[in-house]
């Protein structure tokens, strides 16, 4: 099996390889910055397996972007964001009134080539978007039902209940598609991506209880951005 941090490496690299072969078109040189917000569904990918359920959160940060040119049809940037982001698992217990899940607040730095076809200024373009992901936990918050027992859980897995988080450091791959409607006020996207971590939440050496515990999440958000710097004609 390929190690995660190869992966990683060579997703980045890809990213590197396809952004400076981009540097052939037209030229542009616009940065614009701005917010964004939205909806998170997250779980973790656990080995051995937990039932679970998809745990809706939210997320928020600030965004920047950098176009560099135009090939053909295709607008081509780098986009960036710094965001809030609360991640976590509910497990799906059954046979059982218990409820339970957990909240894991991460600090998140996406870094995604964004590729653009349609109008640039006013009016609407489809967008792709691909890159590496890191992110830095900064804790987590336990919530289950009272009393607790813990009888009747799938494969005799209860070790993961008050288990501290192991790797503080979050990093994997996230792609998505997206709307952007560009007017004289800035530029709104819509956007919805997939996130595979790559990292393990929890210890995963081979005396641990987990050999994978990496976070997955589906998030869909609305970004505006306002130029700074504008080239385009």
């Amino acid at each position: 099996m390929i190690n995660n941090k190869i992966i990683l490496i060579l997703a980045f690299v890809l990213f590197q390889a396809v952004f400076a072969y981009s540097q052939v078109g037209e030229r542009r040189s616009d940065f614009s910055i701005g917010i964004n917000g939205g909806a998170i569904m997250s779980s973790i990918s656990f080995q051995p397996s937990i039932k679970q359920n998809q745990v809706l959160n939210t997320t928020f940060g600030m965004s920047a972007r950098y176009v560099s040119e135009k090939y053909f049809t295709c607008i081509c940037g780098l986009l960036a964001e710094l965001n809030y982001t609360t991640l976590g698992w509910e497990e799906n217990i059954e046979e059982s009134t218990d409820t339970y899940y957990r909240t894991m607040p991460y600090i998140q730095l996406p870094l995604l080539m964004q590729l653009g076809w349609g109008k640039e200024q006013k009016g609407c373009k489809f967008v792709f978007e691909a890159g590496p992901q890191f992110g830095y936990n900064l804790g987590y918050t336990e919530h289950k039902s009272e009393p607790f027992n813990m009888d009747h859980r799938p494969n005799n897995i209860i070790q993961q209940y008050g288990m501290d988080i192991d790797n503080k450091f979050d990093y994997g791959i996230t792609a998505g598609l997206g709307l952007e409607h560009s007017s004289k006020m800035g530029h709104f996207i819509l956007s919805a991506r997939y996130y595979y971590g790559l990292s393990d939440v929890f210890d995963n050496s081979r005396k641990a209880t987990f050999s994978r515990s990496s976070n997955q999440t589906i998030i869909v958000k609305l970004s505006f951005l306002r130029d700074i710097i504008s080239t385009k004609k």
